[in-house]
């Protein structure tokens, strides 16, 4: 839309309130609000003021002073406010040199797809995200100097099939490892599912599938049609938040957190990429290993060789690599396959249609920023290409019970078992990502730093399990 046309837009649907959203550098959306009067086309132009050394990440209190420029294309009337709310997505400026600011996700993700498209390679390139997550009812958690716990609980829990529950416990409770599919009444969560999935619909989110996960206590899964890098990224955190606040309107408690249980399936965020060019996939050879063209080939090459530093985008968090460990499904070996869950990089065989021919890289989780997320891969995988990279042989083969002496023989690596390990990984080996200015060595060292401050801020606190272990020592 242009300017005049959301003004439009709020006018047609009796918008009072405009609420402006933009996003931090780690994934999380902000924003504040005001009178639906303030939207005029002027400030589209002029942009709206906001403190940016209170935003994770962005400026030091000296130089605070920065804008938001609001996106016309991103108006949408919020699913969720009780007073009519017209809401933009922003990107951010700097008001004295009046260029984007280089921390702004946003911002990365708009050069990496120009990037793409002045490589002459491909003129788009397509994100699939497959975002999973768990739904509770009741979530509480705490730490002191001498205290900490968390306790979460699910209706459907594997652990309450003895609890005594008002009315009588019907029993129906979700195994673990055993929620792929079960229909209703195992399936609690079908209805709300559903709710999620139509209000994406309402906000112009292409939706696919809706399902429950492999893991008890309401893991759930609604996949999105792909769609270019910003776009889908921008779509991302709109569905995040419509998943967290329909379920918080219904009763319960959604998180994206890629570990909250343990002996449990972990939540990934499997993303599938495609490259196009002139209307026409770039992945796509009938004589090619799994139906994938050199370029495809390359561009694995390129994500594997740069897994470990993508890793610290893609999996943020030092409970992602509680995820990244054996027997869950997990993507923990640096390989490529047709059709095989235990490599990183897998070729999906669900359509033998040359439209949809895919890689899809299985680390990712949903608590990263999927700007900076998207942006990585696609740089890794152009990095692969440009430089002709090879990847090891494809593996056939179940790679969990390869020996650590086969999988050396075969070259095929190990993803970070940390996220120090991954924070390493992209200190050493970033070059590839300030390619055409895309990311910046600005925001690689601020948000190295601060991630630092995560890992020191799990490393010095003693861990519950620690009792179990050591207390009697």
């Amino acid at each position: 839309m242009t300017p005049k046309e959301v003004i439009q837009f709020a006018a047609d649907n009796d918008a009072v309130v405009m609420d402006v959203k933009f996003c931090d550098l780690f994934g999380a959306w902000q924003h504040f609000s005001m009178p639906a009067t303030s939207l005029t086309e002027d400030l589209f132009e002029e942009g709206l003021g906001f403190d940016g050394s209170s935003i994770r990440g962005f400026q030091k209190i000296n130089e605070s002073d920065m804008l938001l420029m609001p996106d016309p294309n991103t108006a949408i009337m919020d699913p969720f406010t009780e007073v009519p709310t017209i809401s933009l997505l922003c990107d951010v400026k700097d008001p004295v040199t009046g260029q984007p600011y280089s921390r702004d996700p946003r911002y990365t993700a708009k050069k990496a797809e120009q990037y793409l498209k002045d490589s002459g390679v491909a003129d788009v390139a397509y994100f699939g995200p497959e975002a999973e997550f768990y739904i509770f009812n009741d979530v509480r958690y705490n730490y002191t100097a001498n205290s900490s716990f968390h306790h979460v609980d699910s209706e459907e829990g594997a652990w309450n099939t003895g609890k005594e529950e008002e009315g009588g416990n019907l029993g129906y409770k979700i195994p673990f490892k055993g929620g792929y599919f079960p229909v209703p009444p195992h399936d609690r969560f079908q209805d709300l599912r559903t709710e999620m999935m139509l209000k994406m619909i309402e906000c112009g989110i292409d939706v696919e599938v809706q399902h429950h996960e492999v893991g008890t206590a309401g893991q759930a899964e609604i996949d999105i049609k792909f769609k270019p890098l910003v776009e889908q990224a921008d779509n991302m955190l709109l569905y995040k938040y419509i998943i967290k606040n329909v379920a918080f309107l219904n009763g319960y408690s959604v998180t994206f957190m890629p570990k909250p249980l343990f002996q449990d399936n972990g939540s990934g965020m499997h993303t599938h990429v495609s490259f196009w060019k002139d209307g026409k996939t770039q992945m796509f050879d009938e004589k090619g290993y799994a139906g994938l063209s050199e370029m495809a080939i390359h561009y694995i090459g390129g994500v594997l060789k740069h897994a470990a530093s993508v890793l610290a985008f893609a999996a943020p968090t030092t409970n992602s690599y509680r995820r990244l460990v054996p027997g869950y499904e997990a993507p923990i070996y640096l390989a490529y396959s047709n059709r095989n869950r235990s490599a990183a990089c897998r070729i999906p065989a669900y359509s033998n249609s040359p439209k949809a021919k895919r890689v899809e890289f299985r680390a990712p989780d949903p608590s990263a920023n999927p700007y900076l997320t998207f942006a990585a891969l696609m740089m890794a995988g152009l990095d692969g290409i440009k430089n002709k990279i090879v990847p090891p042989p494809p593996a056939d083969f179940d790679i969990y019970e390869a020996s650590p002496a086969e999988l050396e023989e075969l070259g095929i690596a190990q993803a970070p078992g940390s996220l120090e390990e991954s924070l390493d990984a992209l200190e050493a080996d970033h070059e590839y990502l300030l390619e055409g200015g895309v990311f910046t060595r600005d925001l690689i060292e601020t948000y190295i730093a601060m991630k630092r401050d995560e890992v020191d801020a799990i490393r010095l606190r003693p861990h519950p399990y620690e009792f179990f272990m050591y207390y009697g020592v």
